[in-house]
């Protein structure tokens, strides 16, 4: 039995949902962000942002304004004593850009590269594995893979939940109000399963 971790959206879940970040002044903390990753790191958990960026294969900006935007990331997490164990990101779409962006590749969500990625390089089970993110997709992303999906009502959470959720075909194992809140409950859904990390 591997151990488990947790994987994190990041624009509406880590950070402000602003659309397309196109500079890294638009990239900023969500409230109660930095403090669930840091009780998940004072717990021993790997914690692991995967996140699609189809900026790139349309043009919007380039893998390196990516990397700029998580070195700042990193620096605010730091800030605030808590700090990403891996950064996965997708810079494709199916339709849009040109190759070698424009693709239908493994990795962008809800397929389950990154998850897998992360799997391979932490040796994480994900069947006792975690996603949090703002949409139902991010859920259906979690399922796909066998993890345990919390959705949060930061970024796109609450509009979804209130507007969509008849539409949805896939259940959240916890709604949550934000980060904090989704690493208190998995760090208690994982002691009643006997998971340490």
């Amino acid at each position: 039995m591997g151990r488990w971790g947790v994987f994190l959206d990041r624009d509406g879940t880590v950070t402000e949902e602003v659309g397309y970040v196109n500079h890294p002044s638009r990239l900023n903390l969500l409230p109660g962000a930095a403090e669930g990753i840091a009780a998940l790191n004072r717990a021993g958990v790997p914690v692991l942002l995967a996140t699609n960026q189809a900026g790139v294969a349309r043009g919007y900006f380039t893998e390196d304004l990516i990397t700029v935007c998580l070195d700042r990331l990193r620096d605010l997490l730091a800030a605030e004593g808590a700090h990403l164990d891996a950064m996965y990101y997708c810079p494709h779409h199916p339709t849009a850009g040109e190759p070698p962006y424009r693709q239908a590749c493994g990795c962008r969500k809800p397929k389950t590269g990154m998850l897998e990625r992360g799997a391979a390089e932490f040796g994480l089970d994900l069947r006792r594995s975690y996603v949090v993110g703002d949409k139902i997709s991010d859920v259906a992303f979690a399922h796909a893979a066998g993890c345990k999906g919390v959705m949060v009502l930061t970024g796109y959470g609450l509009g979804e939940m209130v507007y969509q959720r008849q539409d949805w075909t896939e259940e959240p194992d916890f709604i949550a109000e934000d980060l904090a809140s989704a690493a208190r409950w998995i760090l208690e859904d994982a002691a009643k399963r006997g998971s340490e990390p």
